[in-house]
């Protein structure tokens, strides 16, 4: 099945806070996770640069947060990516990561950055597969960089 890769919207928020669990439940192998608070997705439907984009096969299955920083250099920062679990092994991560660079080319920023849990094994082979390399080691977890 083809998945749909468009941007959120707001009408998508219980669907992506719901995802939102589902990751840290999965990362943190525990139910007790506490999700995001109450308007933190409010800037990503407010028409800033910042995006949700979101894969939809009739519902919302998966997505991805972007934060746009202009800094001392000009990078988007990949926040949060979940796909439903039954979802996964499909390709959908890697769409929505592709849709982020091609957002990333199209407002020209040079580089993608995201930080991997050094327990999250899959994501990191996904990543290297993307051409992600290691960037910084920051205590559990890697800032990856990909230059676009």
């Amino acid at each position: 099945m083809d998945h749909l890769i468009r941007v959120g919207e707001k009408a998508d928020e219980d669907s992506i806070r719901s995802l939102f669990i589902e990751m840290l439940k999965t990362i943190y192998d525990t139910d007790d996770v506490k999700g995001y608070d109450e308007g933190y997705l409010d800037r990503y439907f407010n028409d800033s640069e910042d995006r949700i984009y979101v894969a939809d096969d009739g519902r919302v299955i998966a997505f991805l947060s972007i934060e746009v920083h202009h800094e001392d250099k000009d990078y988007i920062y990949l926040d949060d990516l979940s796909v439903t679990r039954e979802c996964r092994n499909m390709g959908i991560g890697t769409k929505l990561i592709k849709k982020a660079e091609s957002y990333a080319k199209d407002i020209k920023i040079p580089a993608v950055l995201f930080h991997v849990e050094k327990t999250n094994t899959d994501a990191m082979r996904l990543y290297e597969r993307l051409g992600y390399q290691i960037f910084l080691d920051d205590e559990n977890r890697y800032l990856l960089k990909k230059d676009i």
